[in-house]
């Protein structure tokens, strides 16, 4: 499994903690930055991710900064992408189950790098529920991504 991954400045480290467990755990990382603490903007992250993941480069999509919030609303706004903000064991796993989320985000003054790691370790152990209520809600997401005109 490829995973895309990128932080801004306030997610760098949790990044460079993040790509070494998964990569003990063999997934192979795309790292699209930043490689430093210097101030970044954020959106520009999320959006080199997000096109990793809608264009089938990578299977997951990985993003973190100071919240979350940000990462998650730029990443969100590439077609495709159902991006999810995890903040707790329940919200790794239902972001999975009923959302089939294919990015997500941490916050890193939100929440530790362990727990952040057991929320990662829980999302990849959650299969995508194939209730048809789940698969039917995940389609009208997809319907209503509206091209601006």
């Amino acid at each position: 499994m490829k995973i895309a991954i990128g932080a801004d400045h306030a997610g760098f480290e949790y990044k460079k903690a993040i790509t070494e467990f998964l990569q003990e755990k063999g997934y192979e990382i795309m790292d699209f930055g930043t490689d430093s603490n210097e101030a970044v903007d954020y959106p520009d992250h999320a959006v080199l991710v997000a096109k990793a993941v809608n264009m089938e480069k990578a299977d997951l999509g990985i993003l973190i900064c100071g919240t979350g919030i940000g990462m998650s609303i730029a990443a969100n706004k590439v077609k495709g992408i159902r991006a999810a903000l995890i903040t707790s064991s329940f919200t790794a796993e239902s972001s999975k189950t009923h959302n089939h989320a294919n990015v997500i985000t941490f916050g890193s003054r939100v929440n530790t790098i362990a727990e952040v790691l057991s929320f990662i370790e829980i999302f990849m152990k959650t299969k995508e529920s194939n209730e048809t209520r789940h698969q039917q809600r995940v389609d009208k997401i997809g319907k209503y991504e509206v091209e601006n005109e």
